[in-house]
């Protein structure tokens, strides 16, 4: 790929995520009625699609500091969202697991942004979807491998 087109559909993602993350943010606020944070929601949809594990897990999953996500972990634990378990073989290994209040947080929200981000796919034809979740899940993976 030449510099230039890379150096313009570079600028173009930025663009285009930029807006999205903002409406997602919003639409989000809009919502979830300060009931939680978008890390928040996404740290309890992590637990809910991946089960237990341990804070240096979700931090390492999240690209933050040990630091960044047990301040999350305890506003959820407050919460009562997720609670806090002590492995059996070692008890210095804490895993983090999800409530069933958490989890009933977790999918009302999914529902209310599936309808919402749902009213946004239906926007393209159905190939066209797929293509983009395709191309964008190959990005995620590219990613994730650096």
């Amino acid at each position: 790929m030449n510099v230039e087109l890379l150096k313009d559909l570079i600028q173009r993602y930025k663009s285009a995520t930029f807006i999205i993350e903002r409406r997602f943010i919003s639409i989000f606020r809009e919502h979830m009625s300060g009931e939680i944070t978008v890390d928040q929601y996404k740290t309890l949809s992590y637990l809910r699609k991946h089960g237990p594990c341990t804070s240096t897990e979700l931090a390492d999953m999240f690209c933050v500091g040990k630091s960044s996500i047990t301040a999350i972990i305890n506003r959820l634990s407050d919460k009562q969202f997720i609670e806090r378990i002590p492995e059996t073989k070692d008890r210095r290994v804490i895993q983090i697991s999800l409530t069933d209040e958490g989890a009933a947080v977790c999918e009302e929200m999914d529902e209310k942004l599936g309808e919402i981000l749902g009213g946004y796919m239906n926007q393209f034809e159905e190939q066209e979807a797929l293509a983009f979740i395709e191309t964008f899940e190959r990005l995620a993976s590219e990613m994730q491998k650096a």
